[in-house]
């Protein structure tokens, strides 16, 4: 694990807010001068701090605003079990994100679609026709008063 002073924690927390942000703003932002900015913010990129740089979309501008957690319990707790699981996810555009966890179910997931209508039909026509699993239970997003997520 890189140890990380005081001015990396800075470079990261800056460009966590705006990974646009030219090296001469992260430069005064952190207080170094640009060519020591960049060489700490590609040394951050080579030990794989930085993994890279995405683009916040307004997803109900796009058209997918309705979001769900939903957490899946399989009918069986084998590699190949949650092989299958995983591969049909990574097959289904509405799953943004797909999560193996611990307790009562096996995976939290994250759906995006346009409206009720899609989730349902998404819940029913992929989730619901995945042969591992047994069990479904939706969280429907109301409101996400913070979302950091890059």
């Amino acid at each position: 694990m890189t140890k990380l002073d005081q001015i990396d924690e800075h470079i990261l927390r800056e460009l966590s807010r705006d990974g646009r942000m030219s090296n001469l703003a992260l430069a005064e932002k952190v207080g170094l001068s640009p060519s020591a900015c960049l060489r700490r913010v590609a040394a951050l990129e080579k030990a794989g701090i930085i993994t890279g740089y995405r683009a916040v979309l307004d997803r109900a501008a796009l058209g997918s605003g309705f979001v769900a957690y939903i957490t899946v319990g399989l009918s069986k707790h084998t590699k190949d079990a949650q092989k299958a699981f995983e591969r049909a996810m990574s097959h289904a555009p509405e799953v943004r994100e797909c999560h193996n966890i611990t307790g009562q179910k096996e995976y939290l997931l994250r759906v995006e679609a346009a409206d009720l209508a899609a989730y349902k039909s998404f819940h029913t026509d992929v989730l619901g026709t995945v042969p591992q699993v047994v069990s479904i239970t939706s969280y429907v997003v109301m409101g996400s008063p913070k979302d950091e997520r890059a």
